[in-house]
């Protein structure tokens, strides 16, 4: 049998960062909008724990999707790992 990896990484460090420093960006640009924003303190509240509550939504989506995904390749490769079993058991002589 095969030794398989469960989990393969296909980006590379400069795709990370380049993640990190865009959301750094994204997020500095609206703190200083925020600041800037001519309005009340209760709706710059408002639009701050809006914007907080969705960037940590978006956060735990891609962590469940990932999570999804990852325990389908583990159970897709424990039942291929069954049937080859099956397979060299009844058909090898």
């Amino acid at each position: 049998m095969q030794n398989t990896v469960l989990f393969e990484n296909n980006n590379t460090k400069a795709f990370y960062t380049m993640a990190w420093i865009s959301f750094g960006i994204s997020f500095v640009g609206t703190v200083i909008g925020l600041y800037l924003l001519d309005t009340t303190l209760p709706v710059k509240g408002f639009f701050a724990m809006s914007y907080l509550f969705t960037v940590s939504s978006c956060f735990t989506v891609a962590k469940v999707v990932r999570d999804k995904q990852e325990g389908e390749r583990l159970i897709n490769k424990v039942e291929n790992a069954k049937t080859e079993r099956l397979i060299n058991e009844y058909v090898t002589p």
